[in-house]
C-alpha cells in the first residue's frame, strides 16, 4: 500500500510542479546538453520546440522555460520558435503551447507564494 500512495503523490506532485520532482527530472536530463553538441541556449529552443509539437503539459514548460531564462533566453526567441515550428505542426499545438506556457507562468507564481508563505 506504501508504494501505491508515493506514487500517487509523486503523480500529484509532478502534475503541480512540485520542486523536488521537477529537480529528479532534470538530474534525469544532466549531460545531454554537452552531447548533444549545442549552444546553451540553441539547445533549450530545440526543447521548446519539441515541448510544442508533443503538446506537453504546463509543469514541462515550468521546468524548461526557467532553465531557458538562465541561458539568456527572451519571450521573443520563445515565440520565434513557435513560428518556425507551426507550419509543421499545426495551430492547435501553438494555441495549446501558448495556453500551457500561460498556466506554467501561473503554477510557477502559486509555487514561489507557497515558498514564501512556509518560510514565514
Amino acid at each position: 500500500m506504501a508504494k501505491t500512495k508515493n506514487a500517487e503523490q509523486s503523480i500529484t506532485g509532478l502534475a503541480q510542479g512540485d520542486p523536488d520532482i521537477l529537480e529528479t527530472l532534470t538530474r534525469m536530463t544532466e549531460g545531454t546538453l554537452e552531447r548533444s553538441g549545442l549552444d546553451e541556449k540553441t539547445f533549450m529552443l530545440v526543447r521548446i520546440a519539441a515541448l510544442v509539437a508533443s503538446d506537453a503539459a504546463p509543469v514541462s514548460y515550468l521546468a524548461n522555460l526557467g532553465i531557458a531564462a538562465e541561458t539568456g533566453l527572451n519571450l521573443d526567441q520563445v515565440v520565434g520558435t513557435m513560428v518556425a515550428v507551426a507550419p509543421v505542426v499545426g495551430t492547435a499545438r501553438i494555441t495549446s503551447a501558448a495556453s500551457n506556457m500561460t498556466r506554467a507562468g501561473v503554477l510557477g507564481e502559486k509555487l514561489r507564494e507557497a515558498d514564501l508563505a512556509s518560510a514565514r
